[in-house]
């Protein structure tokens, strides 16, 4: 931070408290005064963004003991100083204010020149002085690290894994997890969270060093697969065995549903394998409503026939229009 903004700026002002404000209350305002201001609850408002920077510049400041000894100081010795370059008949500069502290005269008396030092160098530079005023090392750093005008750092993120079932991953639940830290954190689950899907938890990873916002907590979420249904999207699959008699005649079927009681749907007469019937409603929750439930035909052929059925089945070939319903395929792919 310059030096300048800590003469032109009021940061207990910016924070709305009083100069005797104590640590605990001063991080209770800031943390209030972030939540009103941070640019994701604002997005696109630039004057939100603008204000957060401020009370994160004062926060930055006003949080730590030294630096804010070392500002209130620089506050005493009045808000009319100026770090400007001197000139005839013009205001006093830089040198001006700091020559008078030590001997010299705001005029033309003997002033104070700040050059930069270094090792090996005539003589301290800038921030030697300053630090020998202020009691400590250099102008605006102490053992914590200058913050400058990014304000407080955000805590670092925390990755977690969790597996749930199938039917768990489409109702939703809330799920205990262990963290590094030893500490189990309760995670809650929405309806209809995806394979490999991130669920991010805000302000629920690392704490910040220096009093910024909390990091994140990233859960991935892994789903055991079903015997019997497949996700498609919103949607859910079954296939269904239906037999021959009922694919030819028709029939009214029952069909499974994840969680719930069977539902029955009416097969058609003449219905082919792969055919799908759909069931409103009854497929994975979201945020634009529920799916359906789609069951495939399947036709089940039998493996074994006694010699009944199997007359049977030769007087309906016989009874059966003689075509090849795989001539349309052979034709499309001669070409």
């Amino acid at each position: 931070m310059a030096s300048q903004d800590w003469f032109d700026k009021d940061f207990y002002a910016v924070l709305g408290v009083s100069k005797d404000v104590s640590e605990a209350e001063l991080k209770k305002t800031y943390r209030k005064l972030a939540r009103q201001y941070h640019p994701d609850s604002n997005p696109g408002d630039a004057a939100a963004e603008a204000k957060f920077k401020e009370i994160s510049e004062a926060y930055s400041v006003l949080s730590d003991k030294e630096q804010r000894g070392e500002y209130d100081q620089v506050r005493a010795m009045g808000s009319g100083a100026r770090f400007t370059s001197g000139g005839a008949g013009g205001q006093g500069g830089f040198e001006d204010v700091f020559g008078g502290m030590f001997g010299g005269g705001g005029g033309g008396g003997q002033r104070v020149r700040f050059g930069q030092g270094g090792a090996g160098g005539a003589g301290g530079g800038f921030e030697d002085i300053l630090g020998g005023m202020f009691g400590g090392g250099g102008f605006g750093q102490n053992s914590g690290g200058f913050r400058g005008f990014g304000g407080p750092t955000k805590g670092r993120d925390v990755t977690a894994t969790t597996t749930l079932d199938f039917a768990t991953a489409i109702a939703g639940d809330t799920v205990k997890l262990a963290q590094g830290n030893g500490r189990p954190v309760t995670v809650r689950i929405p309806a209809g969270v995806a394979d490999g899907q991130k669920i991010k938890l805000r302000g629920r990873g690392e704490q910040s060093p220096d009093g910024g916002e909390a990091g994140d907590l990233v859960v991935t979420v892994s789903v055991r697969k079903h015997p019997v249904f497949e996700r498609d999207g919103q949607n859910l699959r079954v296939d269904v065995p239906v037999t021959f008699v009922e694919a030819a005649l028709g029939a009214t079927i029952q069909v499974p549903t994840l969680g719930g009681d069977p539902v029955k749907l009416r097969v058609a007469p003449g219905t082919p394998s792969g055919r799908v019937l759909r069931v409103k409603g009854r497929g994975v929750p979201g945020k634009n409503g529920t799916g359906d439930l789609l069951a495939t035909v399947q036709v089940a052929v039998p493996s074994h026939l006694s010699d009944k059925a199997r007359a049977a089945l030769d007087a309906l070939a016989a009874a059966l229009p003689d075509e090849d319903p795989r001539e349309d395929l052979l034709a499309k792919a001669r070409g």
